[in-house]
């Protein structure tokens, strides 16, 4: 389970849709409990690093951003707890490529924006054993 505040998913959302029809994408801060629950703090957003004529349909989050977010989440004692990122004109569902590209433990929020309105957000975690994605569920809570 991920809880993310009303702040944190309206920061997703927003720039989702502002970055319309490219695919939006951001890193996700917070802490991680011994159960394996997340919960955010705040939400940062990255600039798409992938080629310009595929960013209708690709993100990149380049070493340099992760280098960078890692830096940010040691000095102020968070972790990096996951990756948000939306689909224009496309389902909130992973693709191959968002699967391929995942790795275990981190939450990816998927958001699908159609016609530049974020209309469904859902989070999905890859599992280390069959590396699949399975659907998290998102819970939102009061923290603003």
């Amino acid at each position: 389970m991920i809880y993310l505040s009303k702040d944190v998913i309206q920061h997703m959302l927003t720039d989702g849709a502002g970055r319309y029809p490219e695919e939006c994408c951001g890193i996700i801060f917070g802490h991680i409990d011994d159960n394996g629950e997340k919960t955010a703090e705040y939400a940062e957003s990255a600039e798409n690093g992938y080629d310009k004529a595929e960013k209708r349909r690709r993100f990149e989050i380049t070493p340099e951003i992760m280098l960078k977010a890692e830096l940010t989440a040691r000095r102020k004692k968070l972790d990096i707890i996951g990756f948000y990122h939306s689909h224009p004109d496309c389902e909130a569902f992973p693709s191959e490529f968002d699967r391929t590209h995942a790795l275990p433990v981190y939450s990816y929020i998927i958001m699908s924006v159609v016609k530049g309105r974020a209309v469904k957000t859902k989070s999905f975690v890859l599992s280390a054993e069959d590396m699949q994605f399975s659907e998290e569920k998102i819970t939102i809570c009061n923290k603003e």
